[in-house]
């Protein structure tokens, strides 16, 4: 389906495989699960499928889907609605390239939102899949997993800029 990059399910700190979108209540009507499931550039089918599954709020699927947002946390009934700007500065460029990333967390899923510039966080899944302790937190840990992945995006576009600012003349007078 168009606009989906991954659709897993776990349980008990282990992912147990991709699944369908169709099949995303079987799996959260199993004790112990959750799924997590990451969007990109979604269409506004996919997210009226996401929010009827979820019970997500009319605000934040109309957020989620134009995006141009600022930073920010939401709470809305059991559902926690975050999003946060990426950044990428392309080797070699002088231009950074902004994205932006919207987190639906419930007690039993997470659902991520990509727009505009934004890697993929297939590396950020392994990376908990291999720490099983930590993913029995369930969608917590992987919150917590993605949104550590984009501040760490930060920081060699810092130090490319402080490398540029460092080259520039001390007095301009």
């Amino acid at each position: 389906m168009e606009g989906v990059v991954n659709c897993a399910a776990y349980a008990n700190g282990h992912r147990t495989g991709d699944i369908e979108i169709e099949r995303i209540s079987d799996v959260l009507a199993e004790p112990g699960g959750f799924v997590w499931i990451g969007l990109y550039a979604p269409s506004e089918v996919i997210l009226k499928q996401m929010q009827e599954e979820f019970q997500l709020h009319d605000l934040a699927i109309e957020d989620a889907h134009r995006a141009h947002q600022r930073p920010k946390l939401e709470t809305y009934a059991d559902t926690i609605f975050i999003v946060m700007r990426t950044l990428h500065m392309p080797a070699g460029q002088h231009e950074i390239d902004f994205g932006e990333i919207h987190f639906f967390v419930g007690k039993n899923f997470l659902l991520t939102v990509r727009h505009g510039s934004s890697r993929a966080y297939k590396d950020v899944g392994s990376r908990c899949e291999s720490t099983p302790h930590l993913l029995r937190k369930a969608p917590g840990f992987a919150l917590y997993a993605v949104m550590d992945s984009i501040v760490d995006q930060y920081f060699p576009v810092i130090d490319s800029l402080s490398e540029e600012l460092g080259t520039l003349p001390r007095s301009l007078g």
